[in-house]
């Protein structure tokens, strides 16, 4: 086998089902972040408000928000986001972007 496919092959071993779902999650949950965060901050801000956001949610608040992904977030996804957006992963994330907490 050529080296290139066994490497391509072991990278690809290495990622779990679960891991590869919740990666993808996250990718699609960013169209539901994002909205919600540009409310209160303008482009690259609201971008990496939305990337600690997303980082620090855990799989369960992934699977939520996603059920608002092609529709406008209800209050229930805003409460998610500022409950995320206040945890203190978060806010150390945010403070190491240059931003300040959220308010939503």
């Amino acid at each position: 086998m050529p080296r290139a496919a066994a490497l391509a092959l072991a990278v690809l071993a290495a990622c779990s089902p679960t891991e590869t779902a919740d990666k993808v999650g996250r990718r699609a949950v960013e169209t539901v972040v994002l909205p919600v965060v540009s409310r209160n901050l303008p482009g690259d801000a609201a971008q990496a408000a939305t990337r600690c956001v997303i980082d620090h949610a855990t799989a369960a608040e992934v699977q939520a928000l996603a059920r608002d992904i092609a529709v406008e977030a209800g209050t229930s996804t805003v409460q998610t986001v500022a409950t995320i957006a206040a945890r203190p992963e978060t806010l150390a994330c945010l403070a190491a972007a240059g931003l300040s907490p959220l308010v939503l």
